[in-house]
């Protein structure tokens, strides 16, 4: 072989594995790109032109459209004109309390840009199995987080005879604990305290809960004070009972409810809990004590609290009255939708006066909660009291601004705030590199306007784009019509 021979293969053979160099070490594609898209959440400026990396259902860069190198991508969006905010959460659901839901509630979810739900109370024969279904492999659902039952006192509201099923009663310390160890071994990611339990029993659920590292939410229970139940767990719900808590003698109030609660008439849970609330709620808002309620505000300052006030409100704001509620319904299962719209048709023609005073209150109070930084987490009870799933957080969310919260802090309420209650917030809740990819694409700015978080242009959860042609698929397909 001549020298010019022997050259040009050499000089073939270096280039060939040059070549296969290359190839061997180019970057595989990242699963999405989102580019010129202006990136809202609550804890970092407002980025405009952005480019956000997703791979392996995690952010993995952000950068300047305009600078950014090229990067390949098996999904890219052109977002320009768009905004991209943190996957929302409903921080206050109940899968199980209405099982004509049930199997259409995630997709609503989905569908309306809420990719996190914390399910707060539902037996676990009923709720296991949905859990199941909603983690399975390959399904179209919000992550959860569940509480498993509400943990009642011997008296159970929710006791699936007057109410649906979703309390266990728990009547001494023992039984608490056992309660606990048996849904904590279900997988339960937190506990629920309901209304009825006594101060023994909610101490040991306490002592329990912080043993086994589980958060706990709840509602003051009756037998009990607002500010000596708040400092003790991590999140309170729909205001109740802390309105008796806010009287000028509320060590009176609570004995009067203590004597009420030995239930020597043998009531029903849920019948002597509401002639409770009927006893004391008007008439302690009525007769609120300013100074005292400040002490009391002052308290709930060490948990979160979970207003629900689209629920608190309706004798203000009723659903039905909305432009939009009756789009809404056609989502929902048709059995449903039906019983819905009969009730608007009666409620129409009724002539019975409503009482709108804790209506009022509720707003009133979340104002000053907020006004005194006390920490707000969005949640609505959904689907009770004519609450739409996915369509009754952004309800929420309006609420909040109306009662003086900015739109971002409105956002922060359902993004930031539910992700610290699990300790996640290094996880969650901003679009940010390292963080899950879990966020909703809207088409118009929601700082201009809270209702823009209803714009919705696509959902990424898990790292997977939604789109919205893909969402109106899985509500269609999903939605029961029986």
């Amino acid at each position: 072989m001549t020298s010019t021979a022997r050259s040009a293969l050499t000089t073939f053979a270096l280039c060939t594995a040059l070549i296969v160099g290359c190839a061997q070490d180019a970057p595989e594609p990242v699963d999405l790109a989102i580019h010129n898209v202006t990136i809202i959440d609550a804890v970092n400026p407002i980025r405009r032109t952005q480019t956000v990396l997703i791979d392996d259902g995690r952010i993995i860069d952000i950068v300047d459209s305009d600078s950014a190198p090229e990067k390949r991508a098996t999904e890219q969006i052109d977002a320009s004109g768009q905004y991209l905010i943190p996957g929302l959460w409903d921080f206050h659901v109940h899968f199980t309390f209405d099982k004509r839901f049930t199997d259409a509630m995630a997709a609503l979810f989905l569908y309306h840009g809420i990719t996190n739900v914390r399910d707060t109370g539902g037996l676990l024969e009923d709720l296991l199995p949905v859990v199941d279904t909603l983690r399975s492999a390959g399904s179209n659902a919000p992550n959860i987080w569940y509480s498993g039952p509400l943990l009642d006192g011997k008296d159970v509201v929710y006791d699936g005879v007057n109410f649906p099923g979703l309390g266990i009663a728990n009547p001494t310390p023992e039984a608490a604990r056992a309660n606990i160890a048996e849904i904590h071994a279900a997988g339960a990611s937190f506990l629920k305290i309901y209304e009825m339990v006594t101060p023994e029993v909610f101490a040991a659920i306490v002592e329990e809960a912080g043993a086994r590292n589980l958060p706990i939410d709840g509602h003051v229970p009756l037998s009990m004070r607002a500010r000596d139940v708040a400092p003790q767990v991590q999140s309170l719900e729909h205001l109740r009972n802390y309105e008796m808590d806010c009287v000028s003698d509320p060590d009176l109030w609570l004995a009067a409810r203590q004597a009420e609660l030995a239930n020597v008439a043998n009531e029903p849970g849920n019948v002597l809990r509401s002639r409770l609330h009927t006893l004391q709620r008007l008439t302690a808002i009525t007769n609120e004590d300013p100074l005292v309620c400040s002490e009391t505000t002052e308290a709930l300052k060490a948990t979160i609290t979970v207003p629900t006030l689209r629920m608190n409100s309706m004798d203000l704001y009723v659903p039905f009255d909305r432009d939009d509620f009756d789009r809404a319904m056609d989502l929902i299962p048709a059995s449903v939708s039906e019983e819905w719209r009969n009730a608007r048709d009666a409620l129409a023609a009724s002539e019975e006066a409503v009482d709108t005073t804790f209506a009022e209150w509720s707003l009133r109070r979340t104002g000053e909660l907020h006004l005194a930084g006390a920490p707000i987490a969005a949640g609505t009870d959904t689907p009770i009291g004519w609450s739409i799933p996915g369509y009754s957080l952004h309800t929420e969310l309006e609420q909040y601004v109306e009662v003086g919260m900015t739109p971002l802090e409105a956002l922060h309420s359902a993004t930031v705030k539910p992700a610290e209650f699990f300790g996640l917030e290094n996880e969650m809740g901003q679009i940010k590199a390292g963080f899950l990819a879990d966020a909703v694409l809207l088409s118009a700015d929601p700082i201009d306007d809270i209702l823009n978080t209803r714009s919705i242009e696509g959902v990424i959860h898990q790292g997977k784009l939604l789109s919205r042609d893909h969402l109106d698929q899985l509500v269609t397909q999903q939605r029961p019509r029986k």
